[in-house]
């Protein structure tokens, strides 16, 4: 079994910036890829960012539009979100998830093909 820990979330104003980490943890695992998605109130859960855990290569949704970075850190089997430019909207649950192995895409975007989940972590982002 796998588990994801996340942190990293708050309170901040609009415009300020806050990084998110997650970590992987278990017996044995691997990783394939790691993603971020995020959820508000009285929404549905939406991709956020992806990265490709071996080459690095980033994906992101459209709305992102430069202001998030997603990076990783292997040796510590943790994944990165920088929020920069934060706007109102942007406020949310974030959680990361995990595909432990290929199953047949480079990028994942889809929720549905992540193999683990993190609890989630509070961004909460005030006018």
């Amino acid at each position: 079994q796998v588990q994801l820990v996340e942190s990293g979330g708050g309170l901040v104003q609009a415009g300020e910036s806050v990084r998110l980490s997650c970590t992987a943890s278990g017996r044995t695992f691997s990783i394939y890829a790691m993603g971020w998605f995020r959820q508000a109130p009285e929404k549905e859960r939406e991709f956020v960012s992806t990265i490709n855990w071996s080459s690095g290569s980033t994906y992101y949704a459209d709305f992102v539009k430069g202001r998030f970075i997603i990076s990783r850190d292997n040796a510590k089997n943790t994944v990165y979100l920088q929020l920069n430019n934060l706007k109102t909207e942007d406020t949310a649950v974030y959680f990361c998830a995990l595909v432990a192995y290929y199953t047949g895409n480079y990028y994942y975007t889809n929720g549905a093909e992540y193999h683990y989940w993190g609890q989630g972590t509070q961004v909460t982002v005030s006018s």
